[in-house]
């Protein structure tokens, strides 16, 4: 509840008397132009109450009768908390309150209404990550319509978790909806990014698990289970995989640890993940035919996810389809670098998009809820930040000047993209000529007892274990399995690496990166990992030059022909395979150099494969692979690179 600590002079009426549904413990505030109706209580189809703060137009302390377009958004992170993505440029350090927001938006002439997800701070149930948010947004909606203050028309919004409520309800058909604007979320496909990529799992499931089962009613309310999960080495347990269900460091909240296990051992890509809220992809044809905004960054866990989306209800929509893919970590879009990498000060949204952020999304909603003719319309339909360009030097902030400018498009991919390949070459080279020699392979151990250490990336909720962002791919104790003498990943015998010579003229790569392998194994599964790096020759500041990373991908093996129907490998059998990274943004500068390296290894951003294949989620041991890589006219492995012409 708000104090009148937080809202000096607020007055608190009789609960209830304005709104429609039942109620848990509602109760009216007014401030400044707005009542806000707390905890109104909507009942979903099988009788679970969510939680609603209301958010009204008032004129001197009495709510403004009539109907108004209604402005939702439906989070886990507690509808009355502040919100740390409403940050800008001048509240770099702050969380704006949603109070702030819903305020803005109720002066403009809309309803807001703030929902806390099944089973999360005011609402009943249990809280099933992902599961219920489909037919739950869809039964909010349409409450939402038989309210007195809705004129029909309702405007989805949210970031991250809340971008995924909007993507489910969408994905479910929900009635009302107007407009929507999604922030780096709403799975295009989970199972493809955002919980696993390429049949690997992402371990920041597991991260976001513990740190939100402290908070969970289940653990604050058992001393014994908060004592437990309190004590916990998480830096410990990731050190000592595999883990099993009952002996894990979440075995003390066994909801969060059955979810965690639950999404770990669902390899196959089934009807699992074929459903509203994991799979926007295969309901495209369920969304509203609405105006639309898909936002994402690239060193975020969703560009996939935004591309995705945007290609594919541009296509199958008549109503326009924008998409804005920038250089942040998640929801960092105020910011001007990501990791140790700085893009200068045109990097932040408020430096390049039309408006700042609050008003670009303003200007979206009042153009197509409050029919405002303020040109937004007229927006190019694709924004990408191009990253690169820069001095390569340490600047005041002691991070690497990378640079980087905004490209404008009608379409995506941009125009005047060509598809090139680059050719592995046995003696680390990256060419635009293919092999002509045979025989031609390189190979490595994958030991899972020593993996490659993640070092930046598309990472986010990975605290305290893992970070993202963009770092010079150089060992360092900052980074989770690192160890002295901390030396650059180019130097593990289990990373190859493959780099052009030093580049006679720029080169801008804008778009999804594929690498196509030959492979083989003396294991029955593995993994094989690449990574895109934009090389910087040397200079003072960086004197061994600097390894930026760009974007990373992974497959593993079993599901190289079908993700329903895996396969394990024989023997030192050749295979050929295709690792699909995100796409990404970069102009690698003359002198620069273009490099690939390939290992079998990102940990922890990826679980790790023990080589034996046993079912995910259940290994009990594990054992050393050896891997082999063919780059012979025979077996020409190769990357493909979207370039932009110039």
């Amino acid at each position: 509840m708000f104090s009148r600590r937080e809202f000096s002079g607020v007055l608190l009426g009789v609960g209830g008397a304005s709104l429609l549904g039942c109620r848990l413990d509602s109760r009216s505030i007014r401030i400044d132009g707005v009542v806000v109706q707390r905890d109104v209580a909507v009942v979903m189809r099988d009788g679970t109450r969510l939680a609603c703060d209301v958010h009204r137009p008032a004129r001197s302390g009495q709510v403004i009768a009539g109907a108004f377009p209604v402005i939702l958004e439906r989070t886990p992170y507690g509808k009355h908390l502040p919100s740390r993505t409403e940050r800008s440029l001048a509240q770099l350090d702050d969380a704006r309150s949603r109070n702030e927001v819903a305020a803005m938006f109720v002066r403009r002439g809309y309803v807001v209404v703030y929902q806390d997800v099944r089973g999360r701070y005011g609402s009943e149930g249990e809280f099933r990550k992902y599961v219920d948010d489909a037919q739950d947004g869809f039964d909010t909606c349409a409450w939402i319509l038989e309210q007195p203050w809705c004129d029909g028309r309702i405007g989805a919004k949210g970031f991250s978790y809340a971008a995924h409520t909007v993507g489910a309800l969408a994905s479910a058909g929900a009635p009302g909806v107007a407009a929507i604007y999604v922030d780096s979320g709403a799975f295009a496909n989970a199972y493809q990014g955002g919980i696993r990529q390429g049949g690997a799992y992402e371990l920041k499931q597991a991260t976001w698990a513990y740190r939100n089962a402290l908070v969970s009613p289940e653990v604050t309310q058992d001393p014994k289970a908060k004592q437990a999960l309190e004590s916990v080495d998480i830096h410990q347990w990731f050190g000592r995989m595999p883990w099993q269900r009952g002996d894990s460091p979440l075995t003390a909240a066994p909801a969060y640890e059955s979810y965690m296990f639950e999404l770990w051992e669902h390899g196959n890509f089934d009807e699992y993940w074929k459903r509203p809220g994991l799979y926007a992809e295969g309901f495209h044809d369920q969304f509203p035919d609405v105006p639309q905004v898909h936002i994402s960054s690239w060193f975020d866990p969703y560009p996939q996810t935004a591309v995705a989306n945007y290609l594919g209800l541009s296509r199958s929509k008549r109503s326009p389809v924008w998409l804005v893919l920038g250089p942040w970590t998640h929801g960092n879009r105020s910011h001007t670098f990501a990791g140790d990498v700085d893009f200068g000060q045109a990097a932040t949204w408020d430096g390049n998009v039309s408006s700042d952020y609050w008003e670009f999304r303003n200007r979206f909603f009042d153009r197509y809820l409050l029919g405002k003719k303020n040109g937004f319309e007229r927006e190019p339909r694709v924004r990408v930040f191009v990253m690169g360009g820069g001095t390569g030097r340490k600047n005041a902030a002691g991070r690497m000047d990378h640079g980087g400018r905004w490209r404008a498009a009608e379409i995506w991919p941009l125009p005047k993209t060509a598809y090139q390949e680059f050719y592995l070459q046995v003696h680390a080279a990256l060419a635009a000529d293919p092999p002509v020699r045979e025989g031609m392979k390189r190979s490595f151990e994958y030991d899972p007892s020593n993996p490659v250490p993640s070092i930046g990336g598309t990472i986010t909720s990975g605290a305290p274990i893992m970070v993202g962002g963009a770092f010079d791919q150089r060992e360092s104790p900052d980074f989770f399995g690192c160890k002295p003498p901390y030396r650059p990943l180019a130097e593990r015998p289990d990373v190859l690496v493959f780099q052009t010579q030093p580049l006679d003229a720029g080169v801008e790569i804008t778009g999804p990166i594929k690498v196509v392998l030959w492979i083989s194994s003396d294991a029955p599964d593995t993994d094989f990992t690449a990574k895109l790096i934009d090389v910087y020759p040397p200079n003072e500041d960086y004197t061994d030059g600097y390894a930026m990373n760009l974007t990373d991908g992974i497959l593993r093996v079993r599901y190289r022909d079908s993700w329903e129907h895996p396969s394990l490998m024989e023997p030192e059998r050749v295979y050929q395979i295709t690792i699909s990274a995100f796409p990404t943004s970069n102009y690698f500068a003359t002198g620069h150099r273009i490099r690939l390296d390939v290992s079998s290894s990102n940990f922890p951003h990826f679980d790790l494969n023990f080589n034996t294949g046993e079912p995910e989620g259940r290994a009990t041991h594990k054992r050393v692979a050896h891997n082999t890589v063919y780059m012979d006219s025979s077996h020409p492995s190769h990357v493909i690179f979207p370039v932009v012409q110039a």
